[in-house]
């Protein structure tokens, strides 16, 4: 079974500071190695999103930028999390119809989210196994898979430990 090398949800001690510019540094890395341009507005539209730790709506991100006195259409910022989802630097969680960083942008792969019913906070498993066994059973049934995400609610450890629902 597939372990996952780093805890699923954010711990008390992490450092966010690090944790932002390292994602930033990545996805510039990234961008600079796949000649993709990594616009201002894409950069400050991931940036925002890796700041909030979690889910951020396409509006959460447009009141970020006009609090940062740079304005943006909706359009634009819609442009831009196309940019960084189209090249792994986001997922979007659908039933939330919001966004998170991804940890591992330089792969593809299947998202598989454990979604808090109670706070909104996001894990990402990133299982190997899991995608196999969907691929295996989609083409049993003659079915080619384009956007494999998978969303589940329950509790994260802190609202489990406090309660729940």
């Amino acid at each position: 079974m597939h372990t996952p090398k780093k805890p699923l949800f954010r711990e008390q001690a992490h450092n966010h500071d690090t944790c932002v510019a390292d994602a930033i540094a990545q996805a510039d890395r990234i961008c600079r190695e796949r000649g993709l341009r990594f616009t201002p507005l894409r950069r400050q539209v991931l940036k925002i999103v890796w700041d909030r730790h979690a889910p951020t709506g396409a509006y959460d991100i447009l009141d970020a930028l006009r609090v940062g006195k740079r304005g943006a259409a909706p359009p634009t910022v819609y442009r831009a999390l196309e940019f960084l989802q189209e090249h792994g630097f986001v997922h979007k969680i659908e039933s939330l119809n919001s966004f998170v960083g991804c940890s591992q942008p330089s792969g593809k792969h299947m998202g598989q989210f454990l979604i808090c019913s109670k706070c909104s906070q996001v894990g990402e498993l990133d299982d190997p196994e899991i995608e196999i066994i969907i691929q295996k059973k989609a083409a049993v049934a003659g079915f080619s898979v384009t956007r494999p995400t998978i969303e589940i609610l329950g509790l994260c450890p802190d609202c489990a430990e406090t309660g729940g629902a």
